[in-house]
């Protein structure tokens, strides 16, 4: 019994850039790679679908997460400055 081959998305899209820009054959890239030409012709269909959705997006998740985390430390900072105020002026510093 022959096991699926599994691919990492970075040569996935290596390869499906590969093919986009047409400068070698799909049985040239599938010698080149070792993998079959429908395989590569579905990695190049799924980008060419991809790709407008990628410009569509006004902020991507990834912002999104970034200005969470900056909101729950600036929450933080606020927390500790409070608490300071409070010790310094409990202790008469």
């Amino acid at each position: 019994m022959v096991k699926r081959r599994k691919f990492s998305a970075e040569f996935k899209a290596r390869v499906a850039l590969e093919a986009l820009t047409g400068a070698q054959t799909m049985a040239e890239l599938s010698a080149k790679h070792g993998v079959h030409p429908n395989m590569i012709a579905q990695w190049k269909r799924r980008v060419q679908e991809g790709l407008p959705d990628l410009f569509s997006r006004k902020v991507s998740s990834g912002e999104d997460a970034k200005e969470a985390e900056i909101k729950e430390l600036h929450a933080k900072i606020g927390q500790l400055i409070v608490e300071k105020d409070f010790l310094s002026r409990a202790f008469g510093r």
